[in-house]
């Protein structure tokens, strides 16, 4: 069930009344409910996790992180506001996590996706505490940058970041409440005949941005199989394509299947800016989604200018550098 903005802000403000008490030794409940102890402020971490590595980078840890994810170089992120990232070892994915590469890297704290809870367990035997983060709405996406700046004595710009992202939410939200929502579809990375179903994070990125996912009644955590016929049924005013995704928009626009599709026949097909982040993933910035959609669809409520300063203002206070304007 997605939670209103109401709760993402009575979450914020629980979370910043525990921040303030945090001393170690410290025991947090992670998103996984475990109970994980750390003993003194961290100065060794490990992500294996994207949205967890940009999440640290956004809280300034880039200093003490000792080992990512796999595939680093492939995060602009990275490469424009942390870029001593890319050099550090490698400790594998979500499918294939590498234990011994992370124990070669003595950490004192590991950040791992809910998915690699066994990874955790097998960490915490050799007495290294793994936090599991599933930041898969707002308000879980405030809670997760709660518990890691908490963990890693943060706690003050983890607050001041929770609440830029819901002040940014709420901005963009008031602006929009009176426009008349279309209805919209979030196509996959892999190819447009996929879609995020209503279970999906990148569902509330339409709801955020004023529109209605088309394909809300549809179950599942991941990425939903769509055929032709069905993709005209749903027949959305709207196509949003995401910014890892292996296809362009005039792919789309361009395929005979589709000509009759409502979204393709008025050219509403968004493509999301690429240079940065996948905006339609729960990390810090994917409120930039919302925002860059919102700007797309109701230009006159919620103006490109705001959008453009909202971005810009997130990456230089949170990750150090200006965007480009020309690639927002």
């Amino acid at each position: 069930m997605k939670k209103g903005l109401s709760v993402v802000l009575a979450l914020l403000l629980m979370v910043c009344a525990s921040l303030a008490l945090a001393e170690y030794p410290l025991t947090l409940t992670d998103q996984a409910g475990r109970e994980v102890t750390i003993e003194s402020r961290p100065e060794r971490i490990v992500s294996g996790y994207y949205i967890s590595t940009s999440a640290c980078i956004a809280l300034g840890l880039q200093a003490r992180m000792v080992a990512v994810e796999a595939k680093a170089d492939t995060r602009n992120i990275y490469t424009l506001a942390a870029p001593e990232l890319l050099e550090l070892p490698s400790v594998g994915t979500a499918k294939a996590f590498d234990l011994e590469a992370c124990l070669a890297t003595e950490p004192e704290l590991v950040i791992l996706p809910k998915r690699l809870a066994d990874a955790a367990d097998a960490l915490a035997e050799f007495g290294i505490p793994a936090l599991l983060v599933n930041p898969e709405d707002d308000a879980l996406l405030l809670e997760m940058i709660g518990l890691i700046g908490a963990a890693a004595d943060e706690q003050a710009r983890a607050e001041a970041l929770s609440a830029d992202i819901a002040a940014l939410l709420a901005d963009c939200q008031a602006a929009t409440q009176g426009e008349e929502k279309p209805t919209a579809l979030v196509l996959g990375n892999s190819d447009y005949l996929r879609c995020a179903p209503g279970d999906m994070f990148q569902s509330t990125l339409l709801e955020k941005a004023g529109a209605v996912n088309a394909a809300a009644e549809m179950t599942g955590a991941d990425w939903a199989a769509l055929s032709y016929e069905e993709l005209l049924a749903l027949d959305p005013q709207v196509l949003v394509i995401p910014a890892e995704a292996a296809y362009s928009a005039q792919d789309v626009l361009s395929d005979p299947e589709l000509s009759a599709l409502t979204a393709v026949k008025n050219g509403a097909v968004y493509a999301m800016p690429t240079a940065f982040e996948a905006w339609d993933s729960p990390a810090p910035s994917g409120v930039l989604g919302a925002l860059w959609l919102a700007s797309e669809l109701h230009p006159d409520a919620y103006p490109r200018e705001a959008y453009v300063e909202a971005a810009t203002a997130l990456y230089e206070t949170y990750y150090g550098f200006t965007p480009d304007e020309a690639l927002l």
